[in-house]
């Protein structure tokens, strides 16, 4: 069955994936933002409900939510996928494109890179240090 929102259970637990196949989903209609969700978190957590339900806590007092497509068919927003990532106790920080080996690779085209990381290391910035 669909789920209404995200999971309270908590974050996913630290540490390496388990072994064997990884998840994915390939993305159908405009639901590229559930996918990448399901898909970052190695399970599918997220549905096309779950990311309206989000829309509309977001706007609230909106006709027209501005945090998905006009049709209501998907292309949501970021806010919905950092909205749902704090919802497990995760976050989503914009990777600086002046920064390392990703350099070239970003300036080939129009993309964005966001790292999914704790609440913890978002807060101390750790995620901001080199090794």
């Amino acid at each position: 069955g669909s789920q209404a929102g995200p999971p309270s259970a908590g974050p996913p637990p630290a540490g390496p994936p388990p072994a064997g196949p990884v998840y994915h989903e390939r993305q159908r209609r405009e639901l590229c933002a559930v996918h990448a969700l399901n898909n970052v978190l190695q399970q599918r957590l997220f549905t096309q409900e779950a990311a309206d339900d989000i829309c509309k806590r977001l706007a609230p007092d909106s006709r027209l939510n501005p945090h998905r497509s006009l049709l209501g068919t998907g292309n949501y927003d970021v806010n919905v996928i950092m909205a749902a990532l704090q919802g497990l106790g995760l976050a989503a920080v914009w990777w600086d494109r002046r920064r390392s080996f990703l350099q070239d690779l970003l300036a080939q085209g129009p993309c964005e890179v966001l790292l999914v990381v704790t609440r913890e290391v978002e807060e101390s910035g750790s995620w901001l240090q080199a090794d």
